[in-house]
């Protein structure tokens, strides 16, 4: 009953102190709104964001990794000179690894170029033309919005058959249904047979909506590929680790393009998970610079909640007198201006958490991005406010705590 009849008077307390005096508490308290906006706001943005992210990453397949002449890398010095006479993987290696791995389950052989596209008199420049061997939608899956993937047959055969996303069915055809129609890319004709369903763009501002997919043997016969870029994607089976799967994969590489032992790999071996580090390490990077610009705000609003309780101290001395001389203990006079600072110092941070969850309804439509506020984040707003109070209204409290009974009656203000 005492904790409960503390916590009443604390607020009410808290209360009159905002009534009685607006500026200046209002004042005080906005060091603690600022702070606890600039820190939930940056969390707020950056979790979201990584939310995002992370989630982009995995949708390339937790369980997938990438045989490249590159290898990734985020952030510090990157050797370039070690890889630029590397070769490119190559779609007879990916056969090769197909027949001798017991540890993947699908690999998928991927090349691309930008060129421009054509349906009658409607063009589209510089779009992505993605040339894919047969079970690439095994490895990433995709959804068809009408039409079908490309059979074995027209793989092997190199047919001049497309599949195009959404955006260039909307742009180039116009409404017509595009599926039966030709496109013309390479200078040559290709028959469109799928339109994928859309994704719209990702974090990383890719999206399969702007792309046109060619069976691999075609891309062969109408590009260089020596001097293109590739990439040969490789899926574990069940229960096989990524880590397993490399190792194996290292020693068939080696064994196929007939490395000597002491020779360094002539290819990359690259997983998500490096992606995800990288990033891992640029947020934390960015939650201390958070945690700095904020931690100014609620420095500035410590010492504003602490001027409040030292003030109300002052102006209610002849009241602690009284409470004293009629028994109140210093531990009661201690937790009633301590649970007030509390107090006050949560009203200042609850509202920069509103500010905050207001503004998360408009973020999609102002960034095109949408926001998320967390309880984790409301509770750390809520945490942060209640221990500035707590640290910045001890000694106010402290100090009424040790008033003498006698000195406090006669004091006035």
């Amino acid at each position: 009953m005492i904790v409960i009849k503390l916590f009443i008077e604390s607020f009410l307390f808290a209360i009159n102190a905002l009534v009685v005096n607006k500026v200046r508490t209002l004042l005080s308290l906005l060091g603690i709104t600022i702070g606890i906006f600039s820190i939930i706001s940056v969390f707020t943005v950056f979790d979201s964001l990584e939310n995002s992210i992370k989630s982009e990453i995995n949708s390339l397949g937790s369980n997938v990794i990438f045989i490249q002449k590159w290898p990734w890398a985020m952030g510090g010095d990157y050797p370039w000179w070690k890889y630029y006479n590397r070769p490119e993987p190559k779609v007879s290696e990916m056969e090769e690894l197909q027949k001798r791995s017991s540890t993947v389950e699908a690999s998928a052989f991927i090349l691309g170029v930008s060129r421009n596209i054509y349906y009658k008199n409607n063009e589209m420049q510089n779009v992505p033309i993605i040339a894919v061997s047969q079970d690439y939608n095994k490895v990433f899956p995709f959804d068809l919005e009408a039409g079908r993937y490309f059979s074995p047959v027209e793989t092997h055969r190199g047919n001049n058959v497309a599949i195009i996303g959404t955006e260039i069915a909307d742009q180039l055809f116009q409404g017509i249904d595009p599926i039966g129609r030709k496109i013309k890319v390479f200078g040559r004709k290709l028959d469109v047979i799928g339109v994928t369903k859309k994704e719209g763009e990702s974090v990383f501002g890719e999206s399969k909506d702007n792309r046109v997919f060619i069976p691999i043997n075609y891309g062969r016969s109408v590009l260089d590929v020596r001097n293109i870029g590739s990439t040969l994607a490789v899926m574990a089976k069940p229960g096989i680790s990524n880590q397993q799967m490399i190792d194996e994969l290292t020693g068939i590489m080696r064994s196929i393009r007939k490395l000597p032992p002491r020779a360094d790999d002539s290819f990359a071996i690259n997983e998500t998970d490096i992606i995800s580090k990288g990033f891992d390490q640029l947020f934390a990077v960015i939650a201390m610079v958070g945690w700095i610009i904020g931690g100014f705000s609620l420095l500035v609003g410590g010492f504003g909640i602490a001027n409040i309780m030292f003030v109300s101290v002052k102006e209610r001395t002849n009241q602690i007198g009284i409470q004293k001389s009629l028994g109140a203990k210093n531990y009661f006079i201690l937790l009633q201006f301590l649970f007030e600072a509390i107090f006050l110092s949560l009203m200042g941070g609850l509202v920069g958490l509103f500010i905050v969850y207001i503004l998360t309804f408009f973020s999609e439509s102002m960034l095109n991005f949408e926001l998320t506020l967390t309880f984790e984040n409301v509770f750390l707003g809520i945490f942060v406010s209640a221990l500035i109070g707590l640290v910045s209204g001890f000694v106010p409290s402290y100090s009424a705590s040790r008033l003498d009974p006698v000195e406090a009656m006669r004091s006035s203000f």
